[in-house]
């Protein structure tokens, strides 16, 4: 990969408990992310994927290892306060439970409260709060109070409110993990969107398998190591090693997967489990039925 927006290198992080013993979580773990990818992060609980997220944005800071953005190292010792806030504005975070990040009462007011705070002159923050908006498909709900929305749309705005600072990265860190299906199908469609029509890079945490299959690349993080890295067809073809390490697999894989050890076989092999969405899974079944009709 060339010239990686994202590059992570020998990145080592441990908690401290309270009787001060050390709790390793990521271990010498190196990843590049390229401009304008959207890759999905999977891992058990305590994997260490947010704690990741968490670096990316200097949240936390790392033991040792190195984090470059856009060309600026973000953890070397001599990281000015100039330059920390710039990679704030430059990586944004959606977190988990979006009444965490409404702070106003008005959601045109919440969508503006990170631009006010980068100094943004009104009337630039009155065109990105509109713009913001307008993306998530919340523009006639802007007068409205965050509180009395659906989770789904609360989280919306939260996103919008990380839009109006115009990151260059957005990072999701398990954004759809309280949200009904509906909430969830809305902040799905909202971050294929800003990758697919604004460029923006994505990192989309997430334990939902079909989310992740929508992405262009997965990434599977076990016990603080890059486990598996590739394209979701590559990745969710590993149904026995996912869940080994206590991951599950779309359905469809799964279903192939539990075809091909029942003994199934097209043609003499074994069925691809590559094979992600239904249409996909059908037409493999299909030939099956075909093969046998013949």
């Amino acid at each position: 990969m060339n010239d990686p927006f994202i590059k992570i290198e020998n990145l080592n992080f441990s908690y401290t408990d309270d009787e001060g013993n050390d709790a390793q979580v990521l271990h010498d773990l190196n990843l590049e992310i390229g401009r304008g990818e959207l890759v999905a992060i999977l891992g058990h609980n305590g994997s260490g994927k947010s704690t990741l997220a968490k670096l990316l944005n200097l949240i936390l800071t790392p033991q040792s290892g190195k984090i470059t953005i856009d060309g600026l190292e973000i953890t070397k010792p001599d990281l000015t306060e100039d330059e920390l806030f710039e990679n704030r504005r430059k990586v944004g975070m959606v977190f988990q439970n979006p009444d965490n990040q409404l702070v106003a009462t008005i959601v045109d007011e919440d969508v503006a409260f990170g631009p006010e705070n980068l100094g943004v002159p009104p009337a630039e923050i009155r065109k990105r709060v509109d713009d913001a908006l307008r993306t998530v498909g919340m523009t006639e709900f802007a007068r409205h109070s965050p509180h009395q929305l659906s989770g789904g749309q609360k989280q919306r705005v939260a996103i919008a409110g990380i839009i109006a600072m115009m990151p260059e990265c957005m990072i999701f860190d398990e954004s759809t993990a309280m949200l009904d299906p509906q909430g969830r199908r809305e902040v799905m469609d909202t971050i294929m969107r800003l990758n697919r029509e604004y460029g923006i890079t994505i990192l989309h945490i997430t334990h939902y398998m079909n989310e992740a299959a929508r992405c262009d690349r997965v990434v599977v993080v076990n016990d603080g190591e890059i486990e598996l890295d590739g394209k979701p067809g590559e990745v969710f073809s590993k149904v026995a090693k996912l869940e080994s390490i206590g991951l599950d697999v779309p359905q469809t894989a799964e279903l192939l997967y539990e075809l091909n050890l029942a003994g199934v076989r097209l043609g003499g092999r074994e069925l691809p489990l590559d094979r992600l969405s239904v249409n996909e899974a059908a037409d493999e079944i299909m030939k099956l039925f075909e093969g046998i009709n013949d």
